[in-house]
Order: structure tokens, then C-alpha cells, then sequence
């Protein structure tokens, strides 16, 4: 496949989130098959759901990779696993969570791999910063902009 424009979306609420999320975008800044384009500003977050936590530092990448959809999961799942993330309750406090929001303009939904994140226009931990970084990027799926889905919100 050749080189595709990735959206990634970075959190933290647990221990020191400015360092996971640093050591995150550091981790993959070493891989060789990815281009590490612009990153957002870091922002804080109410976290989502009825379980009781603290706030989350969040921030989206934009990255240019030959590496598959599935490879570039491999890659966050084992990012998120060397900075001691463990998988708990869902929407549970977490040490690190690298999600791929936008795999260029594709649609994969698998069991386990879903692409766009299937809650990411609706979600200002998402659209905040990618309006930063990519304002006039269009959802594949709901075929608007990142400014004009963040104005509706």
C-alpha cells in the first residue's frame, strides 16, 4: 500500500500524562515506516461515561505511514504496552490510549479494528485538536469537515 495520511488520537489520565503522552509521540517518531507530520497542542478533557475519574490530557498526531491498517494497530497496542498500559473496564481510567482515528480516506470495520473511530465526530477530545492541525479534513464517513462538525457540537 503506498504512504497514507493518519490521524492518531492520544489520551492520558492516570500518573504523569504529559510524560506518557510524550513518550507516546516519542515511540512513534522511531518507528522507520512512520513520518510524524504535526501534532496538536496538548488539551484537558472531561473523561466520557459513568465511571468516576480524572481528567485526560488529550492530543491528535498527524503521521504518514506505508504501514498497514492492522501493522499501525500492532505499532499504538505495543506503544501503549511498553508505558505499562493495561486493558480494564471500557472507557476506564487509562495510562495511555493511541487511537486511529483516520486511516486517510478508508472505512475498515472489523471486530477489532474500526476506522474512522466510530464516536470520533462526536467527541471534542477529537475534533479540538484536529481542528487545529486539520480543519478542512473531511469525515470519510460523515462527509463534513472537522470545523464544521466541531461548530455543530
Amino acid at each position: 500500500m503506498k504512504q497514507q495520511n493518519v490521524f492518531l488520537g492520544l489520551g492520558s489520565n492516570l500518573g504523569d500524562r504529559t510524560k506518557y503522552l510524550s513518550a507516546a509521540v516519542e515511540s512513534i517518531r522511531n518507528d522507520p515506516n512512520i513520518l510524524v507530520v504535526q501534532q496538536s497542542s496538548v488539551i484537558e478533557t472531561e473523561p466520557v461515561g459513568a465511571i468516576e475519574q480524572g481528567k485526560f490530557l488529550n492530543q491528535v498526531i498527524e503521521i504518514h505511514t506505508e504501514h498497514e491498517p492492522r501493522e499501525l494497530l500492532s505499532v499504538c497496542l505495543a506503544i501503549e504496552a511498553s508505558q505499562g498500559r493495561v486493558r480494564g473496564e471500557k472507557w476506564g481510567p487509562r495510562i495511555l490510549d493511541i487511537d486511529i482515528l483516520f486511516y486517510g480516506c478508508h472505512s475498515i470495520n472489523e471486530e477489532d479494528l474500526i476506522i474512522p473511530h466510530p464516536e470520533s465526530h462526536k467527541r471534542l477530545f477529537v475534533l479540538i485538536p484536529m481542528e487545529e492541525i486539520a480543519p478542512n479534513f473531511e469525515h470519510p464517513i460523515e462527509k463534513q469537515r472537522i470545523s464544521t462538525m466541531l461548530h455543530a457540537l
